[in-house]
Order: structure tokens, then sequence, then C-alpha cells
């Protein structure tokens, strides 16, 4: 029977390389490949191995010893046989000092920064726009109003547009909140003193009126309740280590005290009515009143 030649070229090319025919070319390769495969595979076992090995019977680490009480004496008596430099100690002393005046400067600038904020100073533009002379009292007579913060907020500013023209002074017994929380009466203070009650920030303008907690003060002329009128000699928002001996934080007997949810022109006038004209006088022609 005669041979086809698809046949016949597949018989040459299986004698050519050396393989039977009907044998597949592509085994002997993926049998090389697989016994490398595993020839990795136990040497990365084996590494591992003795890794783990070696991390088993390495010696754990050891700290330094504690220094011996001779030792530390030694080290101490040398410490105080070290000659000290002059001029290294007077260069240590001047930029101490030099770094508690600036801690000192900047405490002073961030209070001022918060007094500003909540309104109870003005800012530097605004100290310099209040020039001229402010009216004062001729017999330094000065209005103090007492009052607390359960008064409503709209009376408290009504007083304070009056009292400024006067120069007078607002008493406050305690701060809301008590004497560790300052905050809400920072923020009383700026709502009782701001011009423009929309106006919120250190821009504001604020009327320039004192605001005093003075429990002392309503000790001495025995308020019980508030708003309460008094006029005060001498200036009642100094400390009263620099006042004189007239104005000691003694009670103050017979002194006059008017009450009433009034206007300070009324209470004013009730004042002299007590029989307290001449030391109203100058606040009433300084409100205009005839």
């Amino acid at each position: 029977m005669p041979i086809s030649r698809p046949l016949a070229s597949k018989a040459i090319i299986a004698g050519l390389v050396g393989l039977a025919p009907g044998s597949v070319i592509a085994q002997p390769a993926r049998h090389a490949i697989g016994e490398q495969g595993s020839e990795a595979m136990e040497r990365l076992k084996s590494a591992l191995e003795g890794a783990r090995n070696e991390a088993s019977t390495a010696p754990a680490p050891m700290l330094p010893p504690s220094p011996s009480p001779a030792m530390r004496r030694r080290a101490f008596e040398g410490l105080k046989r070290r000659s000290a430099d002059p001029a290294m100690e007077a260069r240590a002393q001047a930029a101490s000092a030099a770094a508690q005046m600036g801690l000192a400067a900047e405490r002073e600038r961030q209070a001022r920064l918060l007094r500003q904020t909540f309104g109870l100073e003005p800012s530097e533009g605004q100290a310099l726009a209040k020039t001229g002379p402010t009216p004062t009292t001729q017999k330094g007579w000065t209005p103090l109003l007492f009052a607390s913060s359960s008064i409503p907020m709209p009376v408290l500013r009504s007083y304070a547009a009056q009292l400024e023209r006067v120069r007078g002074v607002i008493a406050f017994r305690g701060l809301p909140g008590g004497m560790k929380k300052i905050a809400p009466f920072a923020k009383l203070s700026a709502e009782v003193l701001r011009i423009d009650p929309g106006c919120a920030g250190p821009a504001c303008a604020m009327r320039d009126v004192q605001i005093v907690v003075d429990p002392i003060v309503f000790r001495q002329y025995a308020v019980s309740r508030v708003p309460a009128l008094a006029m005060a000699p001498g200036d009642p928002a100094q400390p009263y280590c620099e006042r004189s001996d007239e104005s000691a934080a003694t009670p103050r007997a017979g002194a006059r005290v008017v009450y009433g949810d009034s206007a300070l022109t009324g209470l004013l006038d009730e004042y002299a009515r007590l029989g307290g004209k001449e030391e109203v006088r100058d606040a009433q022609s300084l409100l205009g009143i005839r």
C-alpha cells in the first residue's frame, strides 16, 4: 500500500529529532520544570528551618548592669569638681531673664487680645480716636449703680448709656456662674457696654463705663436688692489699697441708697429729694436736668 505524503513527512521529522513517531515534544520540558520547582521548594523549606533553629538558639539580649554605689559616688564627685565658667553662667542668667520678660510680655499681649475680643477693652484704633476731655464731677461724687445679671439686658444697656455721660460705675456683687468662671461675666459686660447690640468682635465700639465686681461695696451700703443707686465719694473702681481712709472698706453710716427700676434721671431726683442735692448736682447738670 503506498504511503501518503503527510505521514511520510511526520516520520522523517521524528527520525531527525530522535523521537519515536507519535510522541509529544513538550513532555520532557514540562518534566524538567517540575523537577526544578520541587528542588527550589526543598531549598526554601530547609532555609526556613535553619532560620528558626538559629533564632531559637540565639542568646537573649543582656542589659548593661546598673552602676554600683561607688561608681555613682565617683560620678557625682566628678560633677562637683567641674569648674564653673563665669561667662557661661552670665549668658545663662541673661537668657533666663530675657525668656521670663518675653513670657510676661506675651501673657500681657494675649490678655489684652482676650479683653478686646470680649469687648472689655477698646482696640488701639478706638483708644486713639477717644480724644478730648471727659466729663467729671467737681466734688468727686460718682454715681454708683448696683446691678446683677437678673436685670434685663435692655435695662442694663440703658443705664450704661446714661452713666457714660456722668462717669458712673456699675457694680456687681459676684460673677455669673461663680468666681471660677470669668467667660459668662465677660460676655455679659460686652453686651452691656456695646454701643451697637448687633456688633460682634473686638472692633465694636464700647461705652466708657467702668464695671466692677465688688461684694464689699454691697455690704458698705447695705444693698439688699437691685437696681439701686448711691453716690460714692471718689472712684469706686479704684483698688482699696490705693484709696484714702475715707474710702476704706467700712460700712457707711447714713449713706443714702435709692431703690427702684427707674431711669437714672428719676433715681437722681429721688436721691436729691432724700437730702442729697449737693451730691447729685453735678451729675444732674451733666445729664441736662434743671
